[in-house]
């Protein structure tokens, strides 16, 4: 299969953060502005979903049960069923004007995640890292944070910020968890004809980077230098985030928002790719 098809009818708002579970071999995701938690296992066929009482922009599977997720009011420990524990730390923008948008764990454990600027007044958001119950700011003046991911090392981490159409890479410090030396990883040039901008984004085995383009029907995969090998047609525009799962982790999963001039996307695709992805850390508390 070289394209992507659709696997679960999710009718999400806008599908995003879908993370593979190794020990529960099930993938979670979320509609952000649809406000549910979704789980969906492959192998069983079966699809759950949970309402949450707010925005929530990722979230992921955590060491000792339930899960962490990042959401318009700040960072929450969430059970199975999506119901909130305790808050881990406030949103230090305004609420208002801000939510969590993209997040992930690192390969140690720690959970970053980057806020939306709604009014895209001023590049006012940020990435941040979760530790000791504050949130300490990694990355300023951005307009939409998104598009995490790590290479196989642990030692670069990508970030996007998808209104300027440019994702950067970082040298990681994998005991501290902090960044340096930001630089262009690749960058996308804006058409009449193409809008297609980076969102969110996996990494397989070899290094390559999987870039879901919004409002370009399409996930590109570039290499560890940054030049695009190649590009995976989907089904519909507003492709948002990939992720590789399944029980050999060469399952490729798309989330998706519904477009609202055609009624389309909003649904959960797949394709089977030739390369295995990384398997996901899952969120240690104590990290």
């Amino acid at each position: 299969m070289t394209r992507f098809e659709r696997v679960l009818e999710a009718r999400c708002e806008l599908g995003e953060s879908p993370v593979w579970s190794v020990e529960r071999q099930a993938l979670y995701f979320v509609d952000i502005t649809g406000r549910r938690l979704h789980r969906y296992d492959p192998a069983a066929g079966r699809h759950e979903s949970w309402p949450v009482d707010e925005d929530i922009g990722c979230v992921a599977p955590a060491a000792d049960g339930g899960l962490v997720a990042a959401m318009r009011s700040g960072v929450w420990r969430l059970d199975e069923a999506g119901r909130k524990v305790r808050r881990l730390a406030a949103n230090p923008e305004d609420p208002a004007t801000s939510r969590f948008n993209d997040g992930k764990v690192d390969p140690r454990g720690r959970f970053l995640a980057g806020t939306l600027d709604e009014p895209k007044a001023g590049g006012k958001a940020g990435l941040y890292r979760l530790g000791g119950g504050r949130l300490a700011r990694l990355v300023d003046g951005v307009l939409t944070s998104n598009g995490l991911a790590w290479s196989p090392d642990g030692r670069t981490l990508y970030h996007a910020d998808t209104p300027r159409f440019v994702v950067r890479a970082y040298d990681y410090d994998l005991e501290s968890g902090e960044i340096a030396g930001g630089r262009v990883f690749f960058e996308r040039d804006a058409t009449a004809a193409d809008r297609a901008r980076p969102d969110g984004a996996a990494v397989d085995q070899e290094g390559c980077y999987w870039s879901a383009l919004y409002d370009g029907a399409r996930v590109a995969r570039h290499d560890p230098g940054g030049r695009l090998m190649a590009e995976y047609p989907a089904p519909t525009r507003k492709v948002t985030m990939p992720a590789f799962g399944g029980a050999d982790l060469r399952t490729l999963y798309l989330t998706s928002a519904r477009d609202p001039a055609t009624g389309e996307g909003g649904d959960l695709y797949a394709m089977a790719a030739d390369v295995a992805g990384l398997p996901p850390t899952p969120f240690d508390p104590a990290a």
